[in-house]
């Protein structure tokens, strides 16, 4: 009866490196972009209430960025400035429009780009 010959089984270290280096890659790119959506999120709830705002229709393109800015220094988003913000005012009519982009530094010259776009709109045109 011949002896089996047994094969060492297993990964070697080139392997482990490369899936481990994989998992950091991935784990660093999830913690650079999950607090964008996150902040995203907070400008989202910022929206929605602006949509429910009781007579945000006839108040002044002032009073309606200074509200924003409110919401934003309470929920701590600081990224985005009164120049994303298009107001467009009319009768008994508002529609405000927010653009903007994130940029997050991965590792290196590596950086993810994000764009958002949201809008409301209140009353009748």
């Amino acid at each position: 009866m011949k002896a089996l010959k047994h094969k060492q089984g297993g990964l070697t270290f080139i392997s482990i490196a490369f899936i481990l280096a994989l998992i950091a890659f991935f784990t660093l790119l999830v913690l650079r972009i999950v607090p964008i959506y996150m902040d995203h999120g907070k400008v989202v709830s910022t929206m929605e209430a602006l949509e429910n705002t009781v007579d945000i229709e006839k108040k002044s393109r002032y009073e309606i960025i200074r509200m924003i800015e409110n919401r934003f220094n309470i929920g701590y988003v600081d990224h985005i400035d009164k120049d994303d913000f298009v107001i467009t005012k009319k009768a008994n009519y508002v529609k405000i429009e927010l653009e903007y982009e994130t940029v997050a530094h991965i590792v290196g010259n590596l950086s993810v780009l994000v764009e958002f776009h949201e809008l409301v709109e209140v009353g009748q045109e």
